[in-house]
């Protein structure tokens, strides 16, 4: 009788011991052993790593719209899980706008927990959200599991997911605060966007003024003193303008609970290649100039920046007028849930940044970031979610083969390095034809 359900063995895997030589015993779904390479542990499957392969934990990607139910014409559960399993991700957080209805009682919650629960090729949770009126929601939907609650400073893009004011998210911060919950925030000022140009028409660089740093800056502020006042933890969602680095830094000292994410767009893309009518690359708030990218690459080497997620926002073609190329009518958005790891290795490979630390970045602290202590890591007790990555195999993006529901994407042609040849959630590899994954509540993970 074996020990073990299964094992991995190989000269590269993962462990917070770094990339070492190791055999990884599974039972029930956990990771039970991680012993030398040549104890020769045994099971009745056995995974031997090739020389180029290096088993890495499932990526946590916290920042996933995924749209399903009201709007699965723009994504859903089913598509995003597999683009995600595809990718390397084996968790992943919704959030709780684009679908209808948003996910701000327990009512809607349980309708998006329905929808996704035949068709989770990936364990999912769920966020909250914080809107004008749902102040009495916040606890009943904190006690059924989300994993905390986004809101807007602006208008966040539907009808049916209102912002607040900053006064109002300093209310429902101090709400949070009363049981130690979440607020993660969009922080764009909606009044420095009302007085910036309009993004009408093809030209990119109209679009970027638009969306100038000061609305970030400016918002970011008010979340760093609401948040200072309120003592509630808060999360910068999708930083884009470096400007900011220094005050969230300096909050920090301070002792203001603030946490920071980035996405592969904003570290990948650059304002100066976009050509005009390409709207593929829209989203809100923009890519930026490459002195830009810089410094957002410099903040997350001295960790003022936590975490890269995805913030994978799709919709339809007919929605990104990809016809048209209009900045200003186009869906902002950037669809990349399955390509997040091979963008950011490729970029940090290029940069002597080690595999390591873009895994540190991908799995480690978007775990941390949710209280997923059983995530993100190659560890004792850890669900045995992984991916065999191959970090020196090269591959070309193609739109038309991605999971993604909708083909449009900012990679499509792109060249990247690194290959996910395949996924395992809880010791079980992930076929794309029988979803087991499961529904998360917050403390469970």
């Amino acid at each position: 009788m074996s020990d073990f359900d299964l094992v991995v063995r190989g000269e590269r895997i993962l462990t917070t011991a770094g990339i070492v030589a190791r055999e990884i015993g599974i039972r029930d779904g956990r990771i039970v052993a991680i012993e030398p390479f040549g104890n020769g542990l045994t099971a009745p499957e056995i995974i031997e790593l090739d020389a180029d392969q290096v088993m890495i934990p499932g990526l946590v990607d916290t920042h996933v719209h995924v749209n399903e139910p009201g709007r699965t014409e723009w994504e859903g559960f089913e598509s995003a899980t597999k683009a995600a399993a595809a990718g390397g991700v084996t968790t992943l957080v919704d959030m709780p706008l684009n679908s209808i209805p948003p996910t701000v009682n327990v009512e809607a919650l349980q309708l998006k927990r329905a929808a996704a629960g035949p068709k989770a090729y990936i364990d999912v949770g769920f966020w909250g959200g914080a809107i004008p009126g749902n102040k009495d929601d916040l606890r009943e939907l904190h006690d059924e599991g989300v994993f905390g609650f986004k809101c807007f400073l602006l208008h966040s893009g539907v009808d049916e997911f209102p912002h607040l004011t900053a006064d109002e998210m300093e209310a429902d911060m101090a709400e949070l605060a009363s049981f130690d919950s979440l607020m993660i925030v969009h922080a764009e000022d909606s009044r420095a966007i009302d007085r910036a140009p309009h993004a009408e028409g093809s030209q990119y660089s109209r679009f970027l003024a638009s969306r100038p740093r000061g609305a970030e800056n400016v918002a970011i502020a008010e979340v760093i003193e609401r948040a200072r006042w309120t003592g509630v933890r808060a999360h910068v969602l999708h930083l884009s303008s470096s400007d900011a680095l220094p005050m969230i830094a300096s909050a920090r000292r301070d002792g203001v609970k603030l946490t920071v994410e980035t996405c592969p767009h904003y570290l990948t893309l650059l304002a100066e290649e976009i050509p005009n009518g390409a709207t593929a690359f829209k989203c809100c708030p923009p890519i930026r100039e490459a002195s830009n990218r810089e410094l957002l690459w410099k903040g997350l080497e001295d960790g003022t920046i936590d975490c890269i997620v995805s913030d994978h926002s799709p919709s339809t073609i007919d929605l990104k007028d990809v016809e048209n190329g209009d900045f200003g009518v186009a869906w902002g958005g950037v669809a990349s849930l399955q390509l997040g790891l091979s963008l950011i290795w490729t970029e940090a490979k290029r940069r002597g940044i080690a595999l390591e630390q873009v895994i540190e970045w991908m799995a480690v602290k978007p775990a941390q970031l949710a209280g997923m202590t059983r995530k993100g890591r190659i560890a004792l007790g850890c669900d045995a979610d992984f991916a065999i990555f191959a970090p020196e195999q090269g591959q070309v993006v193609d739109v038309h083969k991605l999971y993604h529901r909708n083909p449009v994407s900012p990679y499509d042609g792109k060249a990247l390095a690194g290959v996910v040849s395949g996924t395992w959630l809880r010791g079980k590899r992930i076929d794309f034809e029988t979803p087991h994954g499961r529904l998360l509540r917050r403390g469970e993970a």
